[in-house]
Formats: C-alpha cells, structure tokens, sequence
C-alpha cells in the first residue's frame, strides 16, 4: 500500500466511522419528527372516532365533556411516556375505565399478558370503546397528544382557537 492509496484509506475509514456514530446516536424516534397530516389525523380521532374528549376533556385535562362517562385522566400533567400512552390507549387500563382501543387486546395475551377469562376476573369492568382504533391510528393519536398536550401546559387562548379552529366562546375566558 502506498501512502497516497493509504491515506485515501484513513480518510475514508474516519468518514466512515463519523457516519456510523452519528446513525448510531440517533434513534428512530428522534429521527422522525411526526407529520403534520398525522397529528391533524390524531385531532381528529381524539375528538371524533375514539370520542376522547368525552372523558378526558375537550381540553385533555381531565374536564370531562359527559356526566355520564367515566372520569378521565389530565393528559397534559402526564408524565406517561409515548411507549406506555400507546399501550394504555391500545389495552386500556384494567380495573380503571379506561377502554381497550385495539379490538382484539385480550384476546391473546397481546395485553399486559392477560385475555378476556383474566378481566372478568377484576372488581370492574372495562368500558367499550367508542370505536376499535387501528395500530395507524393509535400512532395519530400518540402523535397528536405530545404534539399538542402532553408537556404542552395548561390550556391557552391560542391552544384553545387553534383547536376550535375559530375563537369560540369558550376561548375567550382563557388567559393569553
């Protein structure tokens, strides 16, 4: 090996190496910041499809919207991390009443380990879904709740409008 050929060779090894540590420092999760059509997508489940609001608050703070649905969680105190919202939104939280999204959850030990025989089992019973959600669209709602809720703080004026989609009354009485 000659020196030119040799130090061709160190240079291409320390990119190399720069390129590996680099790949390596970063996870997936961080390389992949959520798109804006997935969160949009989550909005819309946590307020439509899967009905969240309906126990957790329109604002995700545990203000829920019906007297009639259990109380929810404040989702913007959550200290959950995205691994542990996802398995809570697809296999529920049993012996609370929080439901199990993905239709098939206890069916086959996919969740906590448990099957259906084990939750009837409990002092309560798991509310049903509004609707079974998809793994998809579990990931929409994961995306829009830490883009939007958790770690975000209280609800706001510009929160409250860019929900609504206008300034509705009920943002008007919220601090700027």
């Amino acid at each position: 090996m000659n020196l030119r050929t040799n130090g061709q060779w160190l240079r291409w090894t320390g990119l190399a190496v720069a390129t590996a540590s680099q790949l390596l420092a970063t996870s997936p999760l961080e390389a992949q910041a959520p798109r804006p059509e997935d969160i949009a997508a989550g909005m819309r489940i946590y307020r439509q499809k899967g009905d969240c609001q309906a126990c957790h608050g329109w604002a995700a703070d545990g203000r829920k919207m019906d007297s009639q649905m259990p109380d929810g969680a404040d989702l913007r105190s959550s200290q959950l991390t995205r691994a542990r919202l996802v398995t809570a939104i697809k296999c529920g939280i049993p012996g609370k009443a929080m439901p199990a999204f993905d239709r098939l959850a206890y069916s086959d030990g996919r969740c906590y380990g448990m099957r259906e025989a084990d939750l009837r089992r409990l002092p309560t019973q798991m509310p049903d879904p509004a609707a079974p959600l998809q793994p998809r669209e579990i990931e929409q709602l994961a995306d829009f709740l830490f883009a939007k809720v958790i770690g975000q703080g209280p609800m706001n004026r510009t929160k409250c409008i860019e929900y609504w989609g206008s300034d509705v009354e009920i943002c008007r009485d919220l601090p700027d």
